[in-house]
Parts: C-alpha cells; structure tokens; sequence
C-alpha cells in the first residue's frame, strides 16, 4: 500500500487505490440493500401491467423522436431546394458561356482568313487568295455541321 505524506492530497496511485476500495464496498452495500429489500416486500402482483405502462411510455417517446426527426429531414429537404436550384443556374451559365467561348474563337478564325485573302487580294496575290477562301469554306461548312450535331444532340436524349 501506498502512504501519502500529506493527508489532504494524495498522490495519484493512493486515490486509484483508495477508488478501488470504495467502489468494492459500495458493491456490498448494494447488494445488502437489495437482498434486505427483496426479503422485506413481496413481489408486486401488476407486473405485467407495470411492464405494460412502461412499454407505452417508450412507445409514446419513441415517436415523438421520429416525428422530431421526419421534420427535421422535411427541413433539410427544404433547405436543399434553392441550392439545388441556384447549382443548376450556375451549370446553365457554365454551359452558355462556353458556348459563347466557342463561337469567338470560331468568329476570330473566320475574320482571321477573310482578313487574309483580302491582304492576298490586294498584293496579286491570287493563289494564296483562292487557297485561304477554300480554307474558309471549309471551316464554316465544319463549324454548321458541328452546329447541326449540337442541336440534334439534346433532342435525343
């Protein structure tokens, strides 16, 4: 055993110790006092009853719980909506934007080519001319027919 040499504070091992000591004893006396008191009282004669009414209680209890929690859940539900809405907003705007994105580089390029067969033109030129017409032509006939695709592409799904 562990001796302190201070009586008002112990050292940490003595209180686990002394812990340990109290919590057997207290083990005893509840055991005596239950032993003293099962001998004393007959067993009650509505046990069944007793037993019923506490079942109820929980049953009662246990709803109101779920009810607390479908609206809790109800709530939630609710609070999702607008930021599911605002998120699809934000997709929609992503999408428009690239749209627009791809439309200026397909606008850059064309003017791009039609300021160069117009410089071609004014040098004599004609045969760089006639290579960068061909050249443009073929990429507005690529970019209606990846136009066509696109619009085509929705209305399938």
């Amino acid at each position: 055993m562990f001796v302190c040499s201070s009586q008002t504070r112990c050292c940490p091992k003595e209180r686990k110790l002394r812990g340990r000591k109290a919590a057997i004893a207290l083990k005893g006396v509840k055991r005596r006092l239950l032993i003293s008191q099962s001998l004393s009282k007959p067993p009650p004669m509505n046990t069944r009853r007793g037993k019923t009414v506490k079942l109820n209680a929980t049953i009662t209890r246990l709803k109101r719980e779920m009810q607390e929690i479908r609206e809790d859940q109800n709530r939630i539900r609710e609070g999702r909506r607008p930021v599911k809405e605002k998120f699809d907003d934000v997709l929609s705007e992503c999408d428009e934007t690239e749209l627009i994105t791809r439309q200026s580089i397909c606008t850059r390029l064309r003017l791009t080519l039609m300021f160069q067969i117009l410089k071609a033109r004014q040098n004599n030129d004609f045969a760089k001319a006639a290579q960068l017409t061909t050249s443009l032509r073929e990429l507005i006939a690529q970019q209606e027919n990846e136009s066509l695709q696109q619009s085509d592409g929705p209305k399938s799904k």
